[in-house]
């Protein structure tokens, strides 16, 4: 099935590098919505991990949604980000605030098509304290690189949230398109102690913006290119500590350009003076192991090493037409090890593995997207999904989300969770094309110890877009539900999808 809106980038890491980097989002130009917000006095008790969604400091996760398809002053897809803060009580719509390119202080202004948070990532880049929000705007023209060239900014973080931004990097050529969809994240690739932006451009060569940055701009490290020889196409990149040697390492996922080729996971060793180039992660015959569309890493079984989850949405590769665990989409875990990941361990799972709610069926788009974060708080983390394909009853590709456990053993379909519009207490009702599911994230919005849902659905009010949030507890994810489109936020509603991406 040929997703009806463009793919999101997502990647995520563990939130134990994301802290030892301090990686924060950039974003392409961006605005306040009227309307000053204070943080919080009080946060979580003291020496509680500080979440690296933090923006405004306060001890709680804040959540970053986009929508570059959305309309600002007149300009069709020029694109937007908004913002919504977390409190001892879980998201706060009235702390929201929405930028794009003609905010105060950002570099920029709202042209048609520049579609500002095509990508997001979060990270403390200046080290203040403070995680600061990276964005890709992937149509964005440069002087340098002419027409589509694409740029990365970042929105600074601070005590009031995020305010002013300055352009990390803009593409080189036409071909570029930095900061697209699945083309940005962030991690202390060479162990200096600053987080570095990694981006891609040429759609394969990985473009590394070494930190550490300050509010002039580049990164004062230098930048490096690690070239792909084989000429592959990027559709998701991550980053993680696969082999425990205590630097970030760079994931992607990765095909040779056609919607149906082969999709393969590759990974590049982080090392003290430049990157590695990639390694393939093997299957158990010695062939590349499939992949998929997204992909996030995180220690799903807490043993030391951090592992991969590739969600594949799209049905039959020429390869794999026969294998039953792929239809309708699938989840892929392969653990980190010490020699880095294992492939031949790797653990598929679809809507036909036991415990997994639904049944498979052709165009579910099972594994559209991946988030890691631990929904119970029993030290494993677990896996969300989104199946906006998903038909409940006679109303198709309405959408729904799983959540997988993580255990000691590893990603499992024992006691996972689904959450609809139809679920109990789930403000709104499922329709057709609804699509909620296309983008999910999990943050720990009010510092009790378990990572929260957000869910997107950008087909709701037809193409509008609207985002969902829920409270985690022990036994459930969906526990006070509440939902934001763009009433809440004061932008243009119209085609503008919102919640089509999150931070990775």
């Amino acid at each position: 099935m040929t997703a009806p809106f463009p793919r999101r980038r997502n990647l995520t890491r563990p939130a134990r590098i994301a802290l030892a980097t301090g990686v924060a989002l950039v974003v392409a130009g961006a605005l306040a919505v009227p309307g000053a917000y204070a943080a919080p006095a009080e946060g979580p008790a003291a020496g509680a991990a500080q979440p690296r969604d933090d923006f405004d400091g306060d001890g709680y996760a804040d959540l970053a949604v986009a929508a570059p398809q959305a309309t600002v002053a007149g300009k069709k897809g020029a694109g937007y980000v908004a913002v919504l803060y977390g409190s001892a009580n879980g998201l706060r719509p009235a702390s929201r605030q929405v930028f794009h390119q003609n905010t105060a202080g950002v570099p920029g202004s709202a042209e048609t098509d520049d579609e500002v948070g095509s990508a997001l990532t979060t990270a403390d880049l200046d080290r203040d304290g403070y995680a600061d929000l990276v964005v890709g705007v992937a149509r964005e023209d440069t002087e340098d690189g002419g027409e589509n060239a694409g740029l990365v900014e970042v929105l600074w973080g601070g005590p009031q949230g995020l305010s002013g931004g300055t352009a990390l990097a803009s593409g080189r050529d036409a071909h570029d398109a930095l900061g697209a969809a699945g083309h940005l994240t962030v991690g202390d690739v060479n162990g200096d102690g600053s987080p570095d932006v990694v981006t891609v451009e040429n759609l394969h060569d990985l473009r590394i913006l070494r930190g550490p940055f300050g509010r002039g701009g580049a990164g004062s490290g230098g930048e490096q290119v690690v070239k792909d020889v084989y000429d592959s196409r990027v559709l998701d990149l991550a980053a993680g500590d696969v082999n425990g040697d205590g630097l970030t390492d760079i994931v992607a996922t990765e095909n040779d350009g056609d919607e149906f080729d082969a999709r393969r996971v590759v990974y590049w060793l982080g090392d003290r003076t430049a990157l590695n180039p990639f390694t393939l992660v093997h299957d158990i015959d010695g062939a590349g192991l499939q992949g998929g569309e997204n992909l996030d890493v995180g220690d799903v079984n807490a043993d030391g090493y951090d592992d991969i989850v590739v969600g594949r949405a799209v049905d039959g590769y020429d390869s794999d037409l026969d294998n039953p665990y792929v239809k309708g989409g699938r989840v892929t875990w392969i653990p980190g090890t010490a020699k880095g990941p294992d492939g031949v361990k790797a653990v598929f799972l679809n809507q036909d593995r036991p415990g997994v709610p639904g049944t498979a069926e052709d165009d579910d788009a099972f594994g559209t997207d991946v988030h890691l974060g631990d929904v119970d708080g029993d030290g494993y983390q677990d896996v969300v999904t989104g199946v906006p394909g998903e038909d409940l009853g006679s109303v198709s590709a309405a959408g729904a989300v799983v959540v997988l456990r993580g255990t000691a053993k590893g990603l499992t379909g024992a006691g996972a969770l689904t959450v609809t519009q139809n679920t109990a207490n789930v403000p709104g009702t499922a329709e057709k094309d609804d699509r909620f599911g296309r983008a999910v994230h999990l943050g720990d919005t009010n510092g009790d110890g378990r990572a929260d849902l957000a869910v997107g659905a950008p087909g709701e009010n037809s193409g509008a877009g609207s985002v969902w949030y829920f409270r985690s507890s022990p036994t459930a994810v969906a526990g006070g539900a509440g939902t934001f489109g763009a009433g809440t936020l004061g932008t243009v509603a119209a085609g503008a999808h919102l919640g089509i991406a999150f931070t990775d």
